[in-house]
């Protein structure tokens, strides 16, 4: 059974940066001095020209080789083997209590309150 190697979908994978960037179509387009539908159809196609291409890394600020070779799951191996909570699963462990911070701001809340009827308390007298 032989299996063949889909080409790798560029057009995706410039999309998914693009995302991960937080760089809208219309930007890139505006970037790029073309429309958005223009870039639509970029992000549709599996190929590009390799000068597009280029254009299309230096606005997102990557080189043209990292969008050929992105990979969602290597950015989350790497996300999984950089974030150090000393466990294999990714809980996040907090470093202050969480009951503490709502009893906190609930005391913060009842002085706030306090202070109020004071002051309405004084204005009322005067």
């Amino acid at each position: 059974m032989e299996t063949t190697m889909k080409p790798a979908h560029i057009g995706r994978k410039i999309s998914r940066i693009r995302e991960l960037r937080g760089i809208k179509q219309e930007t890139l387009a505006q970037e790029m001095g073309v429309s958005q539908q223009t870039v639509s159809r970029i992000e549709a196609s599996e190929t590009i020209e390799e000068d597009i291409l280029a254009k299309v890394a230096k606005i997102l600020d990557v080189h043209p080789e990292a969008i050929k070779n992105f990979s969602e799951e290597a950015i989350f191996n790497i996300m999984g083997n950089t974030y150090n909570d000393h466990s294999s699963s990714l809980n996040y462990q907090c470093t202050f209590n969480p009951l503490d911070k709502v009893v906190e701001l609930y005391e913060r809340l009842l002085q706030s309150e306090r202070e109020k009827v004071e002051l309405l308390k004084e204005l009322r007298k005067g």
